[in-house]
């Protein structure tokens, strides 16, 4: 019954706002380059984040604080504080940052595939005229209807690749494979780009924000409810945007530089408007998701200085990730490349975030019955040390210290 009454929620937003450029980059490469095998990293990424972002919801209505003040609230000693919450700002602003980049450089991306090839005058243009329009509504207003315009362009995009899977109809032996976990060789970056690429640190404090101005403590069933099944949703269309790619791109030999490359599985069902379709939906994504990373970086800055009489901190966090973002995609890599490097960025600061967070989900003096209960800690404790030896693993390679 409770299914029959659900109305989308603040959870459809997280998923919106994890469905972009960066999703749709990560799921085409790694369906691309090595099939059907990654399913099963999406799937670990939906669960992980469904868990997380549950926490988040539980601490924001039983606090009805938002992540960052609850998290500061906890910690006595001053000094403790501070470094707490620099360790925090610092990760969160260079996370947010790489995500920016990737969310500027999907808007070129899919200025490019309306084009049908590089731009003339190059992305840099693009790019500027992005960080110019996310500021300025950022610093002149409150774009709260954002996550509508988000989860619009997101619903279309989605039908649009769930369309096409159907159409393609993959081979189902090989599809139930790829949910075995295994990294194929060369794939472990990919893995860890896909989990990135889902389990997006800054949603964790915009979905605290968000369910703290809808619902109440009494309300967290309902609020839990739409988190499931939003999240589950996204999840589904990661991987049905993978799957896709997989059927219509891997084993072809074809290299993904550009979008023109990437909207190659969408030809069933758009035929000679495909390149066109997935443009613009990256273009537009690219375009709102710049708003939602510098966005959530305010709201923390503004947690942490307890600000609620001036902006100025909230714009200052905010305008830092732009400039920074702005300045990671203007160092002249490919589009696609600098997409997939955002995310490998997300998934390797996930475990800081979530350590914060399952220390802050299990204070019984902040949360009193609301506090984790044993299977939320073990769940916990599995999400941390999995994710940890992903990124642990992906650094001793990169010194040589793994083969």
């Amino acid at each position: 019954m409770k299914l029959l009454r659900y109305r989308p929620g603040p959870g459809m937003m997280v998923s919106a706002a994890f469905i972009g450029p960066g999703t749709v980059t990560a799921c085409t490469l790694a369906g691309a380059n090595f099939g059907f095998a990654l399913l099963w990293a999406l799937v670990f990424a939906t669960i992980t984040t469904i868990i997380l972002q549950s926490f988040a919801i539980r601490i924001a209505l039983a606090t009805q604080l938002g992540l960052a003040e609850a998290m500061m609230k906890t910690i006595k000693s001053p000094i403790v504080r501070v470094l707490a919450a620099l360790l925090l700002i610092s990760a969160l602003v260079i996370g947010n940052a790489a995500y920016e980049a990737g969310n500027m450089a999907g808007a070129a991306l899919g200025l490019e595939a309306v084009n049908g090839g590089p731009l003339a005058f190059g992305i840099a243009p693009v790019i500027i005229a992005t960080a110019l329009f996310a500021s300025t509504m950022l610093v002149f207003s409150k774009p709260k209807w954002i996550e509508k315009i988000l989860i619009a362009l997101v619903m279309l995009m989605s039908a649009a690749f769930i369309l096409t899977f159907l159409l393609i109809r993959p081979d189902l032996g090989a599809l139930l494979k790829g949910f075995v976990p295994a990294i194929p060789e060369g794939g472990l970056m990919t893995a860890i780009a896909l989990i990135g690429t889902t389990i997006v640190p800054y949603n964790l404090f915009l979905h605290a924000a968000s369910v703290r101005d809808r619902w109440t403590a009494e309300q967290l069933p309902e609020a839990q409810l739409d988190n499931t099944i939003s999240i589950g949703i996204g999840g589904l269309v990661s991987m049905t945007i993978l799957a896709t790619a997989a059927a219509s791109l891997f084993g072809s030999g074809k290299t993904i530089e550009n979008a023109v490359d990437m909207a190659q599985q969408l030809t069933p069902l758009f035929g000679s408007l495909a390149t066109v379709t997935l443009g613009v939906g990256l273009f537009a994504a690219g375009l709102t998701s710049a708003i939602t990373a510098p966005l959530a970086t305010g709201y923390i800055v503004q947690e942490i200085f307890k600000s609620s009489h001036s902006r100025r901190p909230f714009q200052v966090g905010a305008l830092i990730v732009i400039a920074t973002g702005t300045l990671a995609s203007l160092l002249g890599y490919r589009p696609v490349e600098l997409i997939f490097v955002a995310q490998i960025a997300n998934g390797l600061l996930l475990p800081i975030v979530a350590i914060f967070l399952i220390r802050l989900a299990n204070n019984k003096e902040l949360l009193g019955a609301h506090a984790n209960g044993l299977m939320a800690n073990i769940l916990g404790a599995a999400i941390l040390l999995v994710t940890s030896a992903l990124g642990f693993r992906l650094i001793a390679r990169a010194l040589g210290f793994w083969p």
